[in-house]
């Protein structure tokens, strides 16, 4: 279920100079924003919740997504190139996992690293903040990179509705909306995260066994769905 020249391919399109800039500009702005609160306000385990829970979780992790998940697959469709790898004898699923396995790394590398620095810059990982966004940032990869990458096999508009998702969705009504929370891959991702940091600091309006249920539903209904519309996409050439 693992295609290792696939995967290469992938990392190349996805590590290409254009989007690399993407994928480095978010953490190093995380990064920047960190040092900058640290050095106004000091260690403070509120304003670090606030800093990770309002910009790294709510936007940076979704956005990375949306770049690694629809990046994996969405333009070979849109050009057209798809055709070559769907000639090769490879069976549908292991492209589509092995292409969620590499936007999986990919989203992982670019939001839970520079999550958990930054977490050390606010408050050194005090009341374990640091090391419960980082997990919240790795959990939220998973469902993130699979809930694109069907987008990209769906619609040439993957990455429009992928940052209205991420930007109206996620970080407006997914923070704001009390029903629209319990929907909301970020409010699963703090469910995990408040497991990990205890306490009252970080908190989610999601159970964590509901929280896991839906992360693991989630990610293996769009990934099964995301090899039905490439085996559809397999067909159409062949006619």
């Amino acid at each position: 279920m693992y295609d290792p020249t696939v995967a290469r391919l992938t990392y190349r399109a996805l590590l290409g100079r254009r989007r690399a800039l993407i994928l480095f500009s978010l953490p190093v702005l995380l990064i920047g924003i960190a040092a900058l609160v640290r050095g106004f306000t000091g260690a403070d385990d509120q304003v670090a919740v606030d800093v990770l829970g309002g910009f790294a979780l709510a936007t940076m992790v979704p956005l990375i997504g949306v770049i690694a998940g629809t990046g994996a697959i969405g333009p070979e469709i849109d050009d057209g190139s798809v055709v070559y790898l769907l000639s090769k004898p490879l069976k549908r699923p292991t492209i589509i996992v092995t292409k969620l396995t590499v936007a999986i790394a990919v989203t992982m590398a670019f939001s839970a690293i520079p999550t958990f620095i930054a977490g050390m810059i606010l408050n050194g990982n005090g009341q374990q903040i640091a090391v419960a966004y980082t997990v919240a940032a790795l959990v939220g990869s998973i469902a993130y990179a699979a809930l694109f990458l069907l987008l990209g096999t769906v619609t040439k508009h993957a990455v429009v509705f992928g940052l209205v998702y991420a930007l109206v969705w996620e970080t407006l009504f997914g923070s704001l909306v009390e029903g629209a929370r319990t929907l909301s891959v970020q409010q699963w991702s703090l469910a995990v995260a408040q497991k990990v940091a205890g306490g009252d600091l970080v908190a989610s309006d999601v159970g964590l066994p509901a929280a896991v249920a839906l992360l693991v539903v989630v990610t293996v209904l769009a990934t099964w769905y995301a090899g039905q519309k490439l085996r559809t996409l397999t067909l159409a050439g062949d006619e």
